[in-house]
């Protein structure tokens, strides 16, 4: 299993929606609205690291009102 943080900056005033939005999607684990750059963080899984990028772009990335994201894996040392 791969988990990764990914962080949303959305157009002003989207970040609720966005976040409700995304928070729908399957391999979502939790997205919260921040404040700070970004106005989203996602925790996201999936089986394998491409499965993840496919969630990325395939998904995340399509909801309406996001500007741009970056995807942070999480890695056990």
């Amino acid at each position: 299993m791969v988990q990764a943080y990914i962080l949303i900056q959305t157009e002003v005033g989207k970040a609720s929606a966005v976040a409700g939005t995304i928070s729908d999607i399957t391999g979502v684990i939790q997205a919260e609205d921040v404040t700070g750059p970004y106005d989203v963080i996602v925790r996201a899984e999936a089986e394998t690291v491409d499965e993840l990028g496919r969630l990325v772009v395939a998904s995340i990335q399509q909801v309406e009102g996001i500007t741009r994201t970056l995807t942070c894996p999480v890695v056990h040392l």
